[in-house]
């Protein structure tokens, strides 16, 4: 009897196994701290490391004008570059030229110094801008304002803007140890420039703390002070111990930051022994009544982060600080990309001890817009950088807007790609709006730079710019 096989059933062969792709968009690589070597700039060959590790020799030696720049820079630069920052300073800076050695020497840090290098320098390009660095076609937005937060307008008492209904910042002072090109409170801080005649605090400073503290004392729902300026580190150690100390004795105040980017720019500052001494005396005194006390610094790129700026972030936290958080700015040819955010927060909360805590974009004041970058990118720089650092250090995008205050940039309630306006609503009044029973029904509007707008929208800015 003959059997019947079953028919052979055919498998096909399995398709080739696609390509394997191991790279990722971003491969991260430890990158240690290193001090860039000081003695390569001709002006500085003799500085020993004592001096350079003194804030009061990097005080002295900071670089406040063309001249002092030459003697530091030697021939490294042509006489180009000069003639270029010299046409900057006479018709386009907001801000004076005040960098300090520290932020200097991580300019160009492990590269052969020349003119196209420092051009290109990230550090550079927003601490000591040139007139090529501006856009001619649209340097500012038609809606750029001097102060274009409107902390003036919501001052309380001289330099206390109460902005936020449990939030006040506190100015003390006017003045920085370094002057960045982008600030926003160029309307106050620093020197008058040709292109900006600056305001003036008026009071003298006993009398502009008691004001502050006589607010606070009288206005019990505040309760976080952000303490700035300026920069915290130009008031003298004494008078901002007793003015930290007067904020310690009022109940109702819970958080008190410093405003601080000295941290990074002059890390000598806060190594100093009476600073040293008196920052645990205040930290102490905070956790006893149970205030967190942090240090907000400034830190825009990986270049900046050297081991002093460690030192000094390191001895905060061990003398009693509860943190050390860095709020950057994004910019344009500075940082705006997701590899220079991302090495930089690497280079923050595992090299530094300083966590990332904001990036903000960068704000609408007056020949800016070669800075500024549009919502639509801070959005997918945020997308971009998720999922690489831990969560408690994936800093947030925000856009300040004009009138509502710091929104995440996914939380635009209305974009108008086309003309670049993106429109926010927020759910608190300022210290304006009291009467303002529409406050929270508006939207407000925000402005992404015109030169990144396609040319439909390039062309509605040029008719419209004076409406």
């Amino acid at each position: 009897m003959t059997q019947t096989r079953p028919p052979v059933q055919t498998i096909p062969a399995p398709p080739p196994a696609p390509t394997t792709r191991t790279d990722q968009p971003y491969e991260y690589r430890r990158s240690l701290l290193a001090e860039p070597d000081w003695t390569r700039f001709p002006g500085w060959r003799d500085v020993t490391r004592d001096q350079w590790e003194s804030a009061q020799w990097q005080r002295v030696n900071c670089v406040k004008n063309i001249k002092q720049l030459r003697t530091v820079l030697g021939t490294t630069v042509d006489d180009t570059f000069y003639a270029d920052l010299e046409a900057d300073q006479n018709a386009l800076a907001t801000m004076s030229m005040l960098v300090t050695p520290q932020m200097i020497n991580t300019m160009v840090p492990f590269a052969e110094l020349t003119t196209d290098a420092l051009l290109a320098d990230p550090i550079r390009r927003y601490m000591i801008p040139v007139a090529s660095d501006r856009r001619t076609d649209w340097p500012s937005h038609p809606y750029a304002t001097r102060d274009s937060l409107h902390e003036h307008d919501m001052w309380v008492a001289e330099g206390l803007t109460h902005r936020y209904p449990t939030k006040v910042l506190a100015e003390l002072l006017s003045t920085c140890p370094q002057y960045c090109g982008h600030c926003t409170r160029m309307d106050l801080v620093g020197n008058s420039t040709p292109t900006v005649d600056k305001l003036k605090l008026t009071l003298k400073p006993v009398d502009r703390y008691d004001a502050h503290i006589g607010y606070l004392r009288a206005h019990p729902g505040v309760r976080d002070v952000v303490v700035s300026g300026g920069d915290v580190a130009n008031v003298p150690w004494r008078n901002l111990e007793s003015y930290l100390m007067r904020l310690l004795e009022i109940e109702t105040i819970r958080d008190i930051r410093l405003a601080t980017k000295a941290l990074m720019g002059l890390p000598q500052h806060w190594l100093q022994a009476d600073v040293v001494e008196g920052l645990e005396r205040v930290a102490r005194t905070a956790a006893r009544r149970g205030v967190n006390l942090a240090i907000h610094t400034h830190v825009n790129h990986a270049q900046s982060l050297t081991p002093l700026v460690a030192r000094a972030a390191q001895t905060a936290l061990d003398l009693g600080v509860r943190d050390v958080r860095n709020q950057g700015v994004l910019m344009r040819g500075v940082n705006a990309t997701s590899t220079d955010l991302l090495d930089l927060c690497f280079a923050l909360q595992g090299e530094a001890g300083i966590l990332p805590y904001y990036f903000y974009m960068c704000d609408m004041i007056p020949n800016a817009e070669h800075w500024r970058v549009p919502v639509w990118h801070a959005q997918q720089l945020q997308h971009d950088i998720m999922g690489y650092l831990p969560g408690y250090a994936t800093p947030r995008i925000v856009c300040d807007v004009p009138f509502v205050g710091k929104r995440w940039v996914h939380m635009v309630t209305d974009y108008d790609r086309e003309r670049g306006i993106s429109y926010w609503t927020k759910n608190y009044r300022t210290s304006i709006e009291s009467a303002d029973l529409e406050a929270l029904s508006k939207r407000y509007a925000y402005y992404d730079p015109i030169d990144t707008l396609p040319e439909e929208g390039r062309q509605w800015w040029r008719v419209h710019r004076d409406a």
